[in-house]
């Protein structure tokens, strides 16, 4: 069996890493980083990869017949065996320059970008919205890929049309928002709402692939269904728990300094674990525990 060494890493991101198996496949690792507010933590969530990777599989699986993926394999002897279970094989792909973002509901930059202009990306919606509100449909709004440390930027329709070409990004534009439906139809019958998400598409020989990971708690918001109140920022599944403790006293740090943000304390990785662990297991109906690895 092959070990990590054996593959030559070609690209790393705050929690991805990208090894070249061949010219066509690449093994794609998840960590347990986490990061937020645009810093790599320098605390682990303990099995953070394994979810992420399982949560992709089972969405890969189920949008299979939506839209091309690059999933080629996720139990397979060309992993090695210290990521078993938090690596993929997957196809290479010439990757677009584009954040495929889908809201349904007005939360984060989104609500930054309509209490400034009214619009998010471009997209006008209705006057007295709030945090939370569910829009009156689900709407594409695209961002920049930035590189590592930066914020991504929100764009509008045309500068995706300016950066791949209009027919490329109406199609982009038209399976972000089924993929996003199907998956939000999938997250409410299971008690969970699908807030948005971020997609990333790639191409091989010319046909568009879904690739990266796929409407994980890193890439989407969910929210729990018994809990949500529109008006104030909602209970997540993600690392929302992490961000709050970061800008609490309890931690000490402040956000403005640029400085990096302190360990994170054992009571605050051990809940942050269990909301993934619970977003995996609800949204899927299945047991993290019987995950390979």
């Amino acid at each position: 069996m092959p070990t990590l060494s054996d593959y030559p890493k070609i690209a790393a991101g705050k929690v991805r890493e990208l090894y070249a198996i061949d010219d066509d496949h690449l093994l794609l690792v998840a960590s347990d980083r986490i990061s937020a507010y645009d810093f790599v933590l320098d605390t682990p969530i303990p099995d953070k990869g394994r979810i992420l990777t399982a949560m992709s599989v089972f969405w890969f699986e189920l949008l299979g017949d939506l839209v091309p993926n690059h999933l080629v394999a996720y139990d397979d002897e060309r992993i090695p065996a210290d990521v078993r279970g938090k690596a993929l094989i997957v196809r290479r792909l010439s990757m677009l320059p584009v954040e495929a973002v889908a809201r349904g509901y007005l939360a984060g930059s989104g609500t930054t970008d309509y209490q400034r202009t009214g619009a998010v990306c471009g997209v006008a919606l209705p006057s007295g919205l709030v945090e939370g509100s569910r829009l009156p449909e689900p709407i594409f709004t695209p961002a920049t890929k930035a590189a590592l440390g930066e914020h991504d930027e929100n764009v509008d329709f045309a500068a995706v049309e300016a950066e791949i070409g209009s027919e490329l990004a109406h199609r982009v534009r038209e399976l972000t928002l089924a993929i996003y439906g199907r998956a939000a139809d999938h997250a409410l019958a299971k008690g969970v709402i699908l807030a948005d998400t971020k997609l990333e598409f790639g191409l091989l020989d010319g046909e568009i692939v879904l690739g990266d990971e796929v409407l994980t708690p890193d890439s989407s918001r969910y929210w729990p269904t018994e809990t949500y109140a529109p008006g104030k920022a909602q209970p997540s599944f993600d690392k929302q728990y992490v961000r709050d403790w970061m800008t609490s006293p309890a931690s000490g740090w402040v956000r403005a300094s640029e400085l990096p943000p302190p360990p994170l304390p054992e009571t605050v990785v051990d809940s942050t674990r269990a909301r993934y662990v619970q977003a995996y297991e609800q949204v899927t109906g299945r047991k993290f525990a019987d995950w390979i690895g």
